[in-house]
């Protein structure tokens, strides 16, 4: 007898969920254009961060110079008000006894521009590096010299407010140095532009989006740093965007790039003409300065010229108290009176004068000026915090600290994710390599034109960026040679 057995198939009551696919799984990773963009914003910050970091913790302090100026300065720049008031050719009588030198010529004179002011009276000597003067401080109402200093370019900087100056402007180096500045001012602008896409890429991505606007609470170590970092850059990127586009107007390769486009747009500074009509060309060396001075080269200055000059000049454009007197640099020359005025309305109108019947021979009208001159002024007068007082150069000091802050935030991000078995100053492993492998030809063509683009409109930043290029390619065979490391 045999005995059967039927065996039913069990099916089980509930399956392991499948796998997700490797599409799914990189779904929430960013496409290669998003790659891209975390790796420009990693090396560039990595490596230019330092200079950023020196212009802008330097620009902050500069931005607050004018008001310490008041302070440091006070005894130079003021002076009891009084009823009476000297004429400007006996104040700069006494300007030039102050200096000793019978011969010395005045370059320019800035009268006191209001009560309890002094007058500046400018010359220009040997031994005063460019756009220097040599400034004796008059008080109007008794003539007496209240001090003596150099001052510096038309914004007539005195030494504390220069030595910022030359710091942020070439670290004290001179033309090698300003490399520096114009390299963080070229690449502030990229990675601000860069960060700005990896910010709209993870606010599309996240369902916390608010925490993208302001730092998420109760996050520690790394979580924590780009958090502050996210939410802060986002506010100081237009004030980031301005920094950078103006900074660049300054510099010697992409500044040059902008005074091309401006002619080439017609949109250069008018500047006021100086000849007389009928005067010939000056013999050669009639226009060799005395000590360098600028107004030298045409002979002795007549003292008393200073107030009919300014008397001229008032019954045609200029309007404003701060200006500055200069006489002729030569023969054939016309004095000019021109308005200084940076502040908000911006005066800078001009005019040259006829020594001899004391007419206006020429004006400049800033009403006149085309609308690139215009915001071309506005923009460098904005950079400098001139525009708005007070007010403007804390905000200017307040963006500064800020975009150092997000540079030293930056840093310390790179430290935390250094691996956790790192010794040295071993940092964060970079971003992954080969990003471009996966973008359509459109695409790698589209990154191509826009480096080149960038890096002949900004060329330090194109001849970095070619450096990053190399220094990519040497790490990448330099790990792809190293032996393995033994377990």
């Amino acid at each position: 007898m045999t005995t059967s057995t039927t065996t039913t198939p069990t099916t089980p009551t509930s399956a392991p969920p499948a796998p997700a696919p490797p599409a799914a799984r990189r779904s929430r990773r960013p496409g290669w254009f998003g790659a891209l963009l975390l790796r420009l914003h990693f090396y560039a910050g990595l490596l230019v961060g330092p200079f950023i970091l020196v212009a802008a913790v330097s620009g902050a302090l500069y931005a607050l110079t004018p008001a310490i100026e008041q302070v440091v300065y006070r005894h130079e720049l003021t002076a009891p008000v009084t009823a009476d008031r000297i004429d400007l050719a006996e104040q700069t009588r006494i300007a030039v006894a102050h200096v000793g030198d019978p011969g010395a010529t005045p370059s320019a004179v800035r009268p006191a521009p209001g009560p309890g002011t002094t007058t500046r009276v400018l010359f220009a000597q040997d031994g005063l590096g460019e756009s220097e003067s040599r400034a004796v401080f008059v008080d109007p109402g008794t003539g007496e010299v209240r001090g003596d200093l150099t001052v510096y370019g038309t914004s007539g900087a005195l030494p504390l407010r220069t030595w910022l100056d030359q710091l942020h402007r070439n670290l004290h180096l001179g033309e090698p140095g300003r490399l520096y500045s114009e390299l963080a001012a070229s690449w502030l602008g990229v990675v601000a532009l860069a960060g700005l896409g990896l910010w709209v890429q993870r606010v599309r991505r996240s369902r916390a989006r608010k925490d993208f606007l302001r730092p998420a609470r109760g996050r520690r170590g790394y979580r924590r740093l780009f958090g502050w970092h996210t939410s802060a850059g986002f506010w100081v990127l237009l004030g980031a965007l301005f920094l950078s586009a103006t900074g660049i107007t300054w510099s010697q390769y992409a500044g040059g790039n902008v005074d091309a486009l401006r002619g080439a747009l017609d949109g250069g500074t008018p500047a006021v003409d100086r000849s007389l009509p009928g005067a010939g060309a000056a013999p050669a060396g009639d226009h060799a300065h005395h000590d360098g001075g600028a107004g030298a080269g045409a002979g002795p200055v007549d003292p008393a010229l200073f107030d009919a000059v300014l008397a001229t000049a008032r019954t045609v454009n200029v309007n404003t108290d701060l200006v500055e007197i200069t006489p002729p640099s030569g023969p054939g020359e016309a004095w000019v009176v021109q308005e200084i005025q940076r502040s908000h309305p911006t005066e800078v109108d001009a005019v040259a004068v006829d020594p001899e019947t004391l007419r206006a021979v020429h004006r400049v009208d800033f009403s006149g000026f085309p609308l690139a001159a215009k915001l071309a002024r506005w923009g460098i007068d904005a950079h400098m915090g001139s525009l708005f007082g007070l007010p403007h150069q804390i905000a200017l000091f307040l963006l500064g600290s800020a975009i150092a802050t997000l540079v030293v935030l930056g840093y310390l991000m790179w430290w935390a994710r250094r691996p956790t078995r790192a010794r040295g100053l071993r940092g964060g492993t970079p971003p992954e390599r080969g990003v471009l492998r996966g973008a359509p030809w459109w695409g790698v063509a589209a990154v191509l034109a826009g480096a080149v683009a960038v890096g002949w409109w900004l060329p330090l930043v194109g001849w970095t960026l070619a450096g990053f290029v190399v220094l990519d390619v040497l790490l990448g065979w330099r790990a792809a040679v190293r032996p393995p490391a033994a377990p």
